[in-house]
């Protein structure tokens, strides 16, 4: 191991000098790796969505994955986040002997250096283009008018975007920012009243990890514009970033107002 391999959360990490197999735990790890070094990706999550017809191992979620499964696959590392899966399920694997490299990103320069760090230090791969594109993509600072916005990720109950996010900082650098981003919570629980009463600018409603859509989550919010977007652009690390910026300028010009009052 060499004394640089240490990974987002400060933990050294052995991981051998070359790496054929890799599980990944993250969806955005996931495509990132079988964008990159696809030969390489042996399992994956049942979350892993893109890219479309991945055929790797499923290891079920990210909160519940299957250790002796992963275990089996005899992984040169696996790749995780500190934010979407759990301590003692990463610890479980370590001490199995099963080199883990936990991510940490919650800004956009983050993943830039994050990923950039993953593949050179957890992968043994190059840097790839497509993060490089994505880089320069964002690099032009937004100049136009600024907007407040609430971001609600879940209904029945209401949980909304808090502090220190990804989300977050995606938003507040396309002049979108978050109504709760001092909330003392990451992903408080929100009243609907208490959204609505609010009154911020705009409504962003993804369609992940809540599936929100036109016939579902806009008319909850009566005479308050809303945009649907991507959750893919608005949350996800990795290739899509490339094309995020466009498309969730394009989604967040497109709002609208919801029809009328919801429970």
């Amino acid at each position: 191991m060499r004394s640089e391999d240490v990974d987002d959360t400060g933990t050294a990490v052995p991981v051998p000098e070359t790496v054929t197999r890799i599980v990944s735990l993250v969806p955005s790890l996931t495509e990132s790796v079988a964008e990159t070094v696809p030969g390489a990706l042996v399992g994956a999550t049942d979350w892993c969505t893109h890219p479309a017809g991945l055929d790797v191992a499923r290891v079920k979620g990210t909160k519940n994955p299957d250790l002796d499964l992963i275990r089996r696959l005899r992984p040169d590392v696996v790749l995780a986040n500190a934010e979407e899966n759990r301590a003692p399920d990463i610890e479980a694997l370590r001490e199995a002997g099963v080199p883990v490299w936990v991510t940490r990103i919650e800004t956009l320069e983050q993943a830039f250096a994050s990923l950039g760090r993953m593949f050179a230090l957890a992968c043994r791969a190059g840097r790839p283009g497509w993060l490089d594109r994505a880089e320069e993509s964002w690099g032009a600072p937004y100049e136009g008018p600024r907007r407040t916005a609430v971001i609600p990720i879940w209904r029945r109950p209401w949980m909304v975007v808090g502090r220190d996010t990804f989300t977050g900082d995606v938003l507040a650098r396309l002049g979108v920012d978050n109504h709760y981003a001092r909330h003392p919570d990451r992903y408080p629980k929100i009243p609907l009243p208490e959204l609505v009463e609010a009154r911020p600018d705009l409504v962003v409603l993804p369609d992940e990890p809540y599936a929100f859509s036109a016939a579902d989550g806009p008319e909850s919010f009566p005479g308050l514009p809303c945009a649907l977007v991507s959750g893919r652009l608005l949350t996800w690390y990795g290739p899509s970033l490339v094309t995020a910026r466009a498309g969730l300028e394009t989604a967040l010009s497109a709002d609208r107002a919801g029809p009328g009052p919801s429970l």
